[in-house]
């Protein structure tokens, strides 16, 4: 009897065990679900036009998971529409410097420089997107754009014609109303 005892002690002990590593196990999964539920509920708050409610939402989603690129890209979208430019520009430097070649990353700090009245800045990312993308029409629209506002309308026009001969039709109407010829 006393044999069985330690026995039946360390089944004990041995399932207690298991039983704390499912637990543990559990906690980890419910956090992750947290997580997956807060990013849900701020694309929802974005979509809704609640981008100061997504923002709080994203900010909970990267407390609990630091490498979360989508939760910083979806605050950056947020930050720019409500003309928070650096709080935006802080956030697509955040995926950048997780994934160095995520193009809407560059593509929109890029767009959020455009809108600060860094036209050079703005022109390096925009490069950026090119080197990863060179079909990518809304970087040369956009890069035009920032080239402009440098004083280069040559190089304005050069991309702008570019944008609007891989398909870009935007780039058409740019083209004829920005004295390009």
């Amino acid at each position: 009897m006393n044999i069985l005892r330690p026995t039946a002690l360390l089944m004990a002990l041995a399932s207690g065990g298991l039983l704390l590593a499912q637990s543990g196990d559990v906690a980890s999964a419910h956090a992750s679900a947290s997580t997956d539920e807060l990013f849900k509920q701020g694309e929802m708050a974005y979509r809704n036009g609640g981008y100061a409610k997504a923002i709080t939402l994203f900010d909970q989603v990267i407390e609990q998971d630091a490498e979360h690129l989508n939760a910083y890209l979806q605050r950056g979208f947020c930050n720019s529409l409500l003309q928070k430019y650096d709080a935006a520009v802080a956030d697509f430097t955040q995926v950048i410097k997780r994934k160095n070649d995520h193009v809407w990353a560059y593509t929109s700090r890029g767009s959020a420089y455009n809108r600060m009245g860094k036209p050079e800045l703005a022109v390096r990312d925009f490069d950026k997107v090119l080197a990863l993308d060179p079909k990518d029409q809304e970087a040369y629209n956009n890069r035009g754009w920032s080239r402009k506002a440098m004083g280069n309308l040559a190089g304005a026009c050069t991309d702008w014609r570019t944008s609007k001969k891989l398909g870009n039709a935007e780039a058409k109407i740019i083209l004829s109303n920005s004295g390009c010829k």
